[in-house]
């Protein structure tokens, strides 16, 4: 048995030693088992933020039926766990439910409090983006409030997303009206050519 202590010149400190470096997320698709600690989350950006414009927390049985209802769309709702420990998730949903929207999409994103200003967002919405371009949809719009006040529209700019409006005070929370800024990118070919249903001869 050998033993190798550091010598004077490598560099080394009770800090750097006490610190193990982050660990990278495991993106996955959530399942049931996730529900209670996606509750946890969004019910801490329900009350304390602007996300998302609900004022009472859904349950984890109305999690589970909106969880049910994304997959019913073929569309992608995953979790970032971390140690054991969901860190965040994102999903899609329909932008709009008529037909002739059925090509467009719109994210959702929430980290938990407890990982925020980790990068997590980031690699969140990627996967999100990228998981959707497998599928037939051609357009992601980002519904961001309050001017993107918590970094989400520096994000959504860094992973191509182009400003296309801002409706004025359409909601109100937290005892302030509250504006909502459109943003939106394209996904695979975008609209460069008919949707795959419409190209196949089903549209």
């Amino acid at each position: 048995m050998s033993t190798t202590r550091p010598s004077p010149s490598t560099p080394h400190s009770a800090d750097s030693a006490a610190t193990p470096p982050p660990t990278a997320p495991l993106i996955r698709d959530a399942t049931e088992a996730d529900l209670p600690a996606i509750q946890a989350i969004y019910a801490h950006h329900v009350l304390t933020g602007v996300a998302s414009f609900e004022e009472t927390p859904p349950s984890v049985d109305d999690l589970r039926t909106r969880l049910a209802s994304v997959r019913s769309h073929g569309l992608p709702y995953m979790v970032a766990e971390i140690d054991g420990e969901v860190a965040g998730y994102c999903y899609a949903t329909p932008y709009r439910p008529r037909a002739a929207y059925r090509n467009t999409i719109e994210d959702s994103i929430y980290v938990s409090d407890a990982y925020r200003g980790r990068g997590l967002g980031r690699v969140l919405l990627q996967a999100l983006i990228e998981r959707c371009e497998t599928g037939p949809w051609r357009q992601m719009v980002a519904v961001i409030a309050d001017g993107g006040s918590g970094g989400s529209l520096s994000l959504h700019t860094q992973l191509g997303f182009e400003l296309t409006g801002t409706l004025k005070a359409v909601g109100f929370k937290h005892g302030r009206w509250l504006d909502t800024t459109l943003m939106q990118r394209p996904l695979g070919v975008g609209d460069s050519n008919a949707p795959d249903d419409v190209a196949q001869g089903r549209g």
